[in-house]
């Protein structure tokens, strides 16, 4: 029998009708093990998300402002879905206890953590599951940082004695018991832990979406869906801006060789996005996914007999160091260095980057431009392929898209163009239309 843990985002707990979605989806297939559930999240556009609402609550309350009529409308959204499910379940005195924390200033943490916690009740009794609170399975040092090796111990043994369970994801506990909870969108990053732990086959991550998209659809309209997709891929379309999983929820599963599912709680029977370790067979597209970020700088470094001047480039980037600025791309010629940074990150020091320059290496001109796009074309099937990166060129002079920068990874698992800002959506339109249209 096989082990499965299926996380289950926030828009797809927001209300009753979707707990039920998630009951049927669970109920398919009995290999469904472990449910890491998030908070509510919105139920239309204009909803506030429990989470949000959480925050919020707390900063009222822990400020001695009026928190009451905003916490009566949490607790509304909890008490509503209970109704609707017709559940034999009062959650009174975890109001009271949230009530008195609040009060009692425990924390941001604790707070926004108590979205998961009660959907982990409410789903765990709709179920007829176990529920186990994740204060008792994933911990943290007393410096915040995550405990890796005390939570996978934890979770192995408790796993073995419940067969199945709801575990809250988001949270943790830290050594003086009170609650930590990873950043934003850290359910995802439970689910990763408790299926390692869990040793699991797979690990099935529901959400709103049918799987990993080529592109962002808010650019191109119903991009493909990925079928899918390596955890290096992965790992390069999330670094330029591709967001469906949080970035440290791949990296426990991916040391356990484990493959995720995204999945779509509205449409079950939608096979989604495959993300594993190595893909034997040869894909049959040569590229996987394309992907972008603007609000890009180049530092731009120009000296005489460059190459021949040893430590030219660490001197250059030991001033960047000492301003804990880190950098994203490094393409460089004979006489010339291009540092390609988020703006954000130089912004307020420009001036004493360029002037450390011209004094630490004696440079012959440096200068800062702005405005600058990053896309990356991705694909494990670009290997070998011939004329790929003269087809990436071709699609973007067509869009009348002039290239600043280009850089190729020696994986040859990618290729990254640099093009100016305004330059950026009609750039991915004519990739997309170049190698899947």
């Amino acid at each position: 029998m096989k082990t499965i843990v299926a996380k289950f985002g926030g828009s797809s707990l927001a209300d009753a009708k979707q707990f039920l979605k998630v009951k049927n989806i669970i109920e398919a297939n009995k290999d469904r093990k472990y449910i890491v559930p998030s908070a509510p999240g919105k139920r239309f556009s204009d909803d506030i998300k429990v989470t949000d609402m959480l925050y919020s609550c707390y900063d009222l309350a822990s400020q001695g402002e009026d928190y009451i009529p905003l916490f009566d409308k949490i607790v509304g959204r909890f008490d509503g879905i209970i109704k609707e499910l017709e559940l034999d379940l009062d959650l009174s005195d975890e109001y009271k206890k949230m009530q008195f924390n609040f009060e009692n200033v425990a924390g941001r943490d604790y707070a926004a953590s108590r979205g998961e916690y009660l959907n982990g009740i409410i789903l765990a009794k709709l179920l007829g599951f176990q529920f186990i609170d994740a204060k008792k399975l994933i911990y943290f040092l007393e410096d915040g940082q995550f405990n890796a090796e005390k939570t996978n111990s934890r979770i192995k043994e408790r796993l073995l004695i419940h067969e199945y369970a709801v575990i809250p994801g988001f949270y943790g506990k830290m050594p003086n018991d009170t609650i930590r909870t990873f950043s934003r969108g850290g359910s995802d990053v439970t689910g990763s832990l408790i299926s390692r732990g869990a040793g699991a086959n797979i690990y099935e991550n529901w959400t709103d979406v049918p799987g990993f998209m080529v592109c962002d659809p808010r650019i191109v309209k119903n991009p493909k869906i990925i079928r899918t997709i390596t955890y290096k891929e992965l790992r390069e379309l999330s670094y330029m801006g591709a967001t469906v999983l949080h970035e440290d929820a791949v990296f426990p599963v991916r040391a356990a060789k484990i493959p995720i599912n995204i999945r779509d709680t509205n449409d079950m029977d939608c096979p989604g996005t495959i993300i594993k370790s190595c893909d034997d067979e040869q894909p049959t597209d040569i590229i996987t996914g394309i992907a972008g970020k603007k609000g890009m700088s180049i530092i731009s470094v120009e000296k005489a007999m460059m190459n021949s001047e040893l430590g030219f480039c660490r001197k250059v980037l030991a001033i960047l160091e000492r301003l804990k600025i880190s950098f994203e791309h490094l393409p460089s010629g004979i006489d010339t260095l291009s540092i390609v940074i988020e703006t954000a990150a130089i912004n307020g020091h420009k001036e004493e980057i360029i002037n450390s320059i011209y004094e630490e290496v004696s440079a012959d001109h440096v200068e800062i431009t702005d405005g600058l796009a990053l896309i990356a074309v991705v694909g494990r099937g670009m290997s070998g392929v011939k004329g790929t990166a003269a087809k990436i060129l071709s699609a973007v002079a067509n869009a009348n898209v002039n290239i600043r920068m280009i850089d190729q990874g020696s994986s040859e698992l990618n290729v990254i163009i640099g093009i100016d800002d305004s330059d950026f959506e009609k750039a991915i339109k004519s990739l997309y239309k170049e190698f899947v249209d």
